[in-house]
């Protein structure tokens, strides 16, 4: 009916504000429903109920939004200003403001899928809480005396495991804690099963929590903030291999050492017994080599002191005195022999001149002494004797008395 016929009908239909919201409502609803909405998220809030609020834009209009706690819990990431989604709602009008409002039930980002998100919002935030710092990694054993393993009992990782372990070092024993590794709840399990495995009394050093390969939605329990703090409250050192090589989770970034494989991990827990057993015959080798080296040493210098000591032992040194005196009296007989006869020489040469010098030699020549018989005086001129003077005459051969009759004084001797 137009405006001209109403007047002219003069009948006036009145809405009140709460009935003309509600019919605009009415109206929405029904003729847009359910729809999916592109735009940025703006203005967030989350009130105390754990709904969330926002507004939903783009370059030319924006409408609120509201987002209930239990439709909030389904998604994986979590909402932030400026992220570009995607929100499947509800078209409706707020009619305490007679705002546009959409009621939102599902929101995923656009451009990256929503496990992919919430691994990067999660990996930064636990970044800035410095839980991969590489100074908070703990160093794995040399040699565990038991090894802990969490995954599935019944997995192609277990059983990787057990065939690497047993390989590299068959003696040390494993003790699995079997849990789901995939699916909704999974995390809660792999964080009990960590748990239980680092309790003291089980003797555990090092613990292997691992799965095989799978989509990124397979592994999402492994890029959870619940394992994570799990493995970072271990009391043990914890090696992640979880998927294939490719493959980060936030398990890998969390652990103290990250193996791109299960068998790596299981690898990388245990030392290899042939590559010890080739250290031990190098080292044993090298020993054998010192040992003999130090003991030629010993024996060349025990051969030198011996000898030394042979050079200064009683017997030997009696030896070397014996042989030097009997060099010394070998030396003093012919020397005493040569001076004997020396000395004889000058003996006899000093007799034939004391013989030349004897007065008996000149007595031998017919010269004579004479002496007074009393004092005893020799008589050397013929006028110390007077006539009636007692003499004795020694000749070469005896002697002989005589008397002095008339001394002649001036008579010249005889010759004999």
């Amino acid at each position: 009916m137009t405006e001209a016929e109403l007047r002219a009908s003069g009948e006036r239909r009145v809405f009140g504000v709460g009935q003309l919201v509600a019919a605009v409502r009415g109206l929405v609803e029904d003729a847009i429903g359910r729809v999916w909405v592109a735009g940025e998220v703006s203005n967030l809030r989350r009130a105390g109920s754990g709904h969330l609020y926002f507004t939903l834009k783009d370059d030319t209009a924006q409408v609120r939004a509201a987002f209930f706690r239990a439709d909030v819990r389904r998604i994986p990431f979590e909402l932030e200003d400026g992220l570009a989604v995607l929100v499947f709602a509800e078209c409706s009008v707020y009619e305490a403001r007679g705002d546009l409002q959409l009621l939102v039930r599902l929101v995923e980002p656009r451009g990256r899928g929503a496990l992919q998100l919430a691994f990067e919002q999660l990996r930064a935030r636990l970044e800035r809480e410095g839980l991969f710092d590489v100074a908070r990694k703990r160093p794995l054993p040399a040699f565990p005396r038991r090894i802990g393993v969490v995954t599935s009992p019944t997995g192609a990782a277990i059983r990787d495991v057990i065939e690497v372990t047993g390989r590299r070092f068959p003696a040390t024993p494993l003790l699995i804690a079997p849990t789901r590794v995939q699916g909704e709840g999974a995390e809660d399990e792999i964080a009990a099963a960590l748990d239980a495995l680092t309790t003291p009394h089980l003797g555990v050093d090092v613990v292997l929590l691992v799965r095989g390969g799978g989509s990124i939605e397979d592994l999402q329990p492994f890029n959870t903030e619940t394992v994570a703090r799990a493995i970072l409250r271990s009391p043990v050192p914890v090696v992640s291999g979880v998927g294939h090589e490719t493959d980060v989770t936030i398990a890998d970034l969390a652990a103290d050492a990250r193996a791109p494989t299960p068998s790596a991990a299981a690898a990388a827990a245990l030392p290899d017994r042939a590559a010890l057993g080739d250290r031990c015959a190098r080292a044993r080798d090298r020993l054998r080599r010192a040992a003999l080296h130090g003991l030629e040493r010993r024996v060349a210098r025990l051969a030198q002191r011996r000898e030394a000591l042979a050079r200064v032992a009683p017997r030997a040194r009696l030896a070397t005195q014996r042989a030097r005196f009997e060099a010394l009296s070998r030396a003093l007989a012919l020397g005493a022999a040569t001076a004997a006869e020396r000395e004889r020489g000058r003996f006899e040469a000093a007799v034939g001149r004391l013989d030349l010098l004897s007065p008996l030699a000149v007595l031998g020549r017919g010269y004579a002494i004479v002496w007074k018989a009393d004092p005893g005086t020799i008589v050397r001129r013929a006028a110390e004797c007077a006539p009636g003077d007692r003499l004795r005459v020694r000749l070469g051969e005896g002697e002989l008395a005589a008397t002095v009759s008339e001394p002649d004084v001036h008579a010249p001797p005889r010759r004999a």
